[in-house]
């Protein structure tokens, strides 16, 4: 009888042993392809574990990539051969390139009425819906260029915030800050604006500038709108050197080139992401808005990066993919993201998370990428799947880089653009 009871016993731990594999085993596994700096990688650890923790149907694979740009063309390969991710984050240009190109799922049908899609930001929700009304993404955190300075040095020459409300402004605080050494060679650097054509585009859109007319019809990133300030920043580089870009190298190295020249004395400030507040010592730094252009507003833009889902992923992989997604941009955990990366919550009732009220009251600088969203320009949408973007981009590494008059880089990058242009408005 023992002997039986014994063996009934064993045979009904293996059983659930069994049992329990199984089960774990019928978990959908949904792989995650991401990119972000070192605070964002921390905080997406954290809350992949948590929402595997919290739940037994799902487990996301999260697989690091060298940036957006790479998650972006990496995907183009996956999903010519089969094997794209369940889930990704993109930028926001290239989230849309993804919705013209029919290659992302609508999410509007895993949204259930507890999930509250009308608590998203609007400008957010916008960014990712169609003019269809499809949801072609969804806001994972709003990103903004501000403007980050080491506070006590702007004071020792005499300078304060206001000096930094204009360009034309922060390039004479940038002039009598820089340093040289008896060979004429910059051993301190006024400014550093971040490489690539956005901070060119940012300073474009303060000086009144567009880079389509209102009609959809013509490129106007040609006009002496934007020649006047994408000649400044080259003059600023390359001829009076009091401005510096770094580039190149991989994935992110770039940028925390940028950031180290500030926080080691070797430049005044630069002009980073809201993002970056999770790494900076605000001891030592301050951020503002970034500054108008002569007379015109401040208008630099304001987006956000997307989670997508690609065409073709499962519906039970989807169904996970979207869990996630409500998981992480919950009010609490978005307002948990932004507190420890400083980049933009993307739900209304974030703020009025306790935690996150308790945290910008300590941290004002918490609160300067929400005011210049109030007053930003929205993320420009490319109807043409990248090429006026690509164009813009050639254009700013020549003049940054190669020191080619803006003139010559925008006109030729106009031509391409517009060709570009008018062969989307024929298909259309």
């Amino acid at each position: 009888m023992i002997r039986n009871t014994v063996t009934w016993i064993g045979s009904a731990l293996i059983a659930s042993s069994l049992l329990v594999s199984q089960m774990a085993q019928a978990k959908t596994t949904v792989e995650f392809w991401y990119s972000g700096g070192t605070k964002p990688q921390i905080m997406m650890k954290k809350l992949i574990k948590e929402f595997n923790q919290s739940q037994d149907q799902y487990t996301i694979v999260p697989s690091l990539q060298g940036n957006y740009t790479e998650t972006y063309q990496k995907l183009q390969a996956g999903l010519a051969s089969g094997t794209a991710p369940a889930l990704t984050l993109l930028g926001g240009d290239r989230a849309k390139i993804m919705n013209d190109r029919h290659l992302v799922e609508d999410l509007r049908p895993l949204m259930t009425p507890s999930f509250h899609w009308d608590d998203f930001l609007g400008a957010f929700r916008k960014q990712v819906t169609d003019k269809d009304g499809m949801v072609f993404g969804l806001p994972a955190y709003g990103t903004t260029q501000i403007l980050y300075y080491n506070k006590n040095i702007l004071a020792k020459y005499g300078f304060t915030k206001k000096d930094l409300s204009t360009w034309q402004g922060l390039a004479k605080v940038a002039k009598a800050v820089t340093q040289k050494n008896s060979d004429g060679q910059v051993t301190f650097y006024g400014w550093e604006p971040m490489w690539g054509a956005g901070n060119l585009m940012d300073a474009a859109y303060s000086n009144g500038g567009r880079v389509i007319s209102k009609d959809g019809k013509k490129i106007l990133f040609d006009s002496p709108q934007w020649i006047t300030v994408w000649d400044s920043f080259r003059k600023w580089i390359h001829k009076d050197n009091i401005m510096r870009i770094h580039n190149g190298g991989q994935g992110w190295e770039y940028w925390y080139k940028t950031i180290d020249d500030v926080m080691k004395d070797r430049a005044l400030g630069y002009t980073g992401s809201s993002g970056d507040q999770g790494d900076l010592d605000f001891t030592k730094l301050a951020a503002t808005i970034q500054p108008g252009w002569g007379n015109h507003p401040a208008a630099p833009e304001a987006s956000a990066l997307v989670l997508q889902i690609p065409k073709g992923t499962s519906k039970a992989k989807a169904k996970g993919a979207f869990a996630f997604m409500a998981f992480y941009t919950d009010a609490k955990n978005t307002a948990a993201w932004s507190m420890y990366t400083g980049y933009i919550p993307v739900r209304k009732s974030a703020e009025k998370d306790a935690d996150y009220q308790a945290f910008v009251k300590d941290h004002p600088q918490a609160l300067v990428p929400l005011e210049q969203t109030k007053l930003a320009t929205p993320l420009f949408t490319d109807p043409t799947k990248g090429k006026i973007i690509d164009a813009l981009r050639v254009a700013a590494d020549q003049v940054e880089i190669q020191n080619i008059p803006a003139a010559t880089a925008l006109k030729q990058a106009a031509r391409t653009a517009q060709r570009a242009l008018d062969r989307a408005n024929r298909q259309h």
